[in-house]
């Protein structure tokens, strides 16, 4: 299959890449050239921004279109419109924040999603990226229909992650000592291998299919203290690990999610966050590696980075030492 990919070069998009040639699709890519230039030489890449180069797209013909990169309905409906005649589907990498609220356990695709007061806001906030997410969503669906693949991920975890929101707690728990964690070892987590989810979304492109997907994982109940104690056999670590309850956070401002990634409290606003429905996803072919691997793999790739990287999420090690003396007591 003739495959085209919107981006390519950064995190899901080059796993993308990676699972489609190991099944023998030809790929073009289409991005600016500014992540990761050169990553996939042997592949036709045309260099442009959707919002002023869409028009190198048009008369092309692909087998699908996969876009990892729209967040805003305007620049989403450039691209689709382009493309509607030559393309048999288009995918949409959306998310599960497009839900208006997780109040609710087992929150499937046919949930609401948020709405904008204001629909031509094109500001990116935690506030606003959801609601954008499901307008560029209705985008797709519109144009095309039957031929419109919705994916809406949870976390996306793995190898190149630019996020740190998983990638802390292996280096973390590797380092050892004394570690702050969240809540209790029973709060529950949703995350998917991005590996899974790259050849998850190859899959729904092979059988044809249409719809929405929530996309994460795994197929059990995964909690923050599996997560811990697989990081620590991996990594053979001698952490000790502290665990802080929801108040204590709060009192001393440690945010759930940046502070403290991967974890959302199970609260009344929380409750469905790590709670969704992927029973539709598992029966489409959406496949989970053991937690063991992934753990590994992150870590050893975050082993490779420069010793000097600057943390996008987690705690410092100072702020961290603060607060674990505070909750001793010290």
């Amino acid at each position: 299959m003739r495959i085209l990919i919107i981006g390519g070069t950064r995190f899901l998009g080059r796993h993308l890449v990676e699972s489609a040639l190991k099944r023998s699709h030809e790929v073009t890519l289409f991005n600016r050239g500014k992540s990761n230039p050169g990553l996939f030489p042997q592949l036709e890449t045309i260099l442009g921004d959707r919002e002023q180069d869409v028009e190198k797209l048009k008369g092309r013909i692909w087998d699908a279109v996969i876009d990892v990169a729209g967040y805003l309905p305007r620049i989403v409906r450039l691209s689709a419109e382009v493309l509607k005649e030559n393309v048999a589907r288009y995918v949409f990498i959306s998310s599960i924040s497009v839900y208006e609220n997780f109040k609710q356990i087992g929150i499937d695709e046919s949930y609401p999603v948020g709405k904008l007061e204001n629909e031509t806001v094109e500001e990116i906030t935690g506030e606003t990226y959801g609601p954008l997410k499901a307008l560029c969503e209705k985008i797709v669906q519109d144009i095309y229909g039957e031929r419109a693949i919705i994916v809406r991920p949870g976390l996306i975890v793995g190898p190149h992650d630019p996020t740190d929101r998983f990638t802390y707690w292996p280096v973390r728990i590797a380092r050892g000592g004394d570690v702050l964690a969240p809540q209790k070892p029973e709060a529950v987590i949703q995350v998917v291998d991005v590996r899974d989810l790259a050849n998850f979304i190859i899959k729904l492109i092979q059988d044809n299919a249409s719809g929405v997907y929530n996309a994460t994982g795994p197929d059990y109940e995964l909690t923050i203290g599996q997560l811990i104690e697989v990081s620590k056999q991996i990594s053979g670590s001698d952490a000790n690990i502290h665990w802080a309850s929801v108040d204590f956070l709060n009192q001393h401002k440690v945010e759930a999610w940046s502070d403290m990634p991967t974890w959302v409290p199970g609260d009344e606003e929380g409750v469905g966050f790590s709670r969704v429905d992927v029973s539709k996803a598992i029966e489409a072919g959406l496949r989970f590696r053991p937690l063991e691997e992934t753990v590994r793999d992150t870590l050893a790739w975050a082993q490779t980075r420069p010793v000097d990287h600057e943390w996008r999420a987690g705690l410092t090690t100072e702020r961290e030492a603060q607060i674990l003396a505070a909750l001793k007591g010290e």
